[in-house]
């Protein structure tokens, strides 16, 4: 015994060290949690991993309101496209068309060759703002929404009366059932429920259409082994081959390291909490702000020159600051870019704005960027083509508490007075646009010529207010 005592001491002394390193849950991300810190006596397992988040995602959502709206498009391959043409692409697909290998991206003319039979619905974003209010009011009805993702994803946190398998699965059920019952029958959903928002969303991705998935602590990390990394949020081309450099593969490798090692294959902060959210630990949100607002329109191939260019780009910009003054914010920085068809890295330029939300000082600091992006056309082989061509307003700031001008009782004729007659010009074309449509009154020239049409649209990631369909 006195020669293997030491021995199975310093065996047992290494395997902890060894777990305690490998664990290394963050004292600090924990306590921010509500979770207790770990200490030595309970270093050997994670924190409790209760189901907190339901993830709900709207089927081929474009597509099913289209069905939903049109009974004759119920059953068969439909996409949604900008407009019936074959040079642009899909922008939604519907269940029956993705079993043809058509999705969101596939060229219309591709489309077309993959099904005979395919239907095309030009896309209507206003209707599909409406579908997504009822949507999240008819969740409201069941759950609290905790987080709107996109114009088709919401999270919703689970209270601990909610968070049993069973539990979590019957609410799902409801939801889905509520939102087929009361907003349309072709609303069909996908489900993921797991102890943190990320495993929740992949949850939701593994059964389409209609699926339902329960990720428990104890499936995880192994449950996810069978996923590739590209499926997982914030994983894209570079990184994959960021890690692959780094002899990470597939999920399981990810896993398998220490999580500071995670982190350093990621290259920052980010991978050692993509490490504890894999094994299943809920981590605190970075708060997130929004720092801009813009728009982009690409190009029809008739209007790619010069001067459609700067005409839809003012429109552009008008939108934009229409929305800057509904939001009660004001903007420091102009940044006009785009993309010329014989290339496909961005154009831009940009320049300082007065703090302002007032459209024609916008649209006067525009016009001086527009001799850079004349010359910077005539460079090119073929002369000025852009195909792309986007406004955003940054260094954004909310106005309120906003002193009124000193200048505003000045003849209005008075320079000085100039910037206050014309914000308040701005605010009253806000209001004749929501009263009688965004196109009732606009700031020209328009010179006789049709600028291409630039209505709202839906954004990944963001969901435009109604209001913003009479800017």
């Amino acid at each position: 015994m006195s020669r293997t005592a030491p021995a199975s001491i310093e065996s047992a002394a290494q395997r902890r060290a060894a777990i305690e390193h490998a664990v290394e849950i963050p004292r600090k991300l924990l306590r921010e949690n509500g979770e207790a810190s770990p200490g030595i006596s309970n270093i050997l397992a994670f924190p409790p991993r209760p189901l907190r988040w339901l993830f709900l995602d709207l089927n081929s959502y474009f597509a099913s309101v289209e069905q939903q709206l049109d009974p004759a498009l119920r059953g068969k391959p439909v996409i949604v496209a900008p407009v019936d043409a074959d040079t642009t692409v899909a922008i939604a697909a519907s269940v029956e068309a993705k079993r043809y290998g058509i999705a969101t991206g596939t060229p219309v003319w591709e489309a077309k060759r993959k099904c005979r039979d395919l239907l095309i619905a030009p896309a209507r974003h206003q209707k599909y703002v409406e579908f997504h209010d009822a949507i999240l009011a008819e969740i409201w009805n069941h759950i609290p929404v905790t987080h709107v993702c996109s114009i088709d994803e919401v999270a919703c946190r689970l209270l601990d009366n909610e968070n049993s398998p069973e539990a979590a699965v019957a609410l799902a059920k409801r939801i889905k059932a509520g939102i087929r019952a009361n907003v349309g029958e072709c609303l069909t959903s996908s489900v993921g429920i797991a102890p943190n928002r990320l495993i929740a969303k992949l949850a939701s991705d593994l059964q389409k259409p209609d699926g339902l998935v329960v990720f428990t602590a104890d499936q995880l990390p192994h449950g996810l082994y069978d996923l590739k990394l590209r499926e997982i949020a914030g994983i894209g081309a570079k990184m994959e081959r960021r890690l692959a450099r780094d002899g990470i593969l597939d999920i399981r490798q990810l896993c398998e390291r220490r999580p500071r090692d995670a982190g350093s294959a990621w290259g920052g902060v980010n991978g050692d909490r993509l490490w504890y959210l894999l094994h299943g630990v809920e981590l605190p949100e970075k708060p997130t702000q929004s720092r801009t607002i813009g728009h982009s329109h690409v190009l029809s191939p008739g209007k790619r020159g010069l001067e459609p260019t700067r005409l839809t780009a003012r429109r552009l910009a008008l939108k934009a600051a229409s929305r800057l003054r509904r939001k009660g914010y004001r903007s420091r920085l102009l940044v006009l870019h785009g993309k010329f068809e014989d290339d496909k890295s961005n154009w831009r330029a940009s320049i300082k704005l007065p703090a302002t939300q007032d459209s024609f000082v916008i649209l006067s600091a525009l016009d001086s960027l527009f001799p850079r992006l004349a010359a910077a056309g005539r460079e090119r082989t073929g002369g000025f083509r852009l195909r792309m061509v986007g406004v955003t307003l940054c260094e954004i700031e909310g106005v309120a508490g906003e002193q009124g001008s000193l200048f505003a009782a000045l003849d209005p004729d008075d320079p000085l007075a100039r910037e206050t007659r014309t914000l308040s010009l701005s605010r009253a074309m806000d209001r004749i646009n929501e009263k009688f449509g965004r196109h009732a009154v606009s700031v020209g020239p328009l010179n006789g010529g049709r600028v291409d049409a630039v209505g709202t649209k839906i954004a990944f990631g963001r969901i435009p207010d109604l209001d913003e369909f009479h800017e």
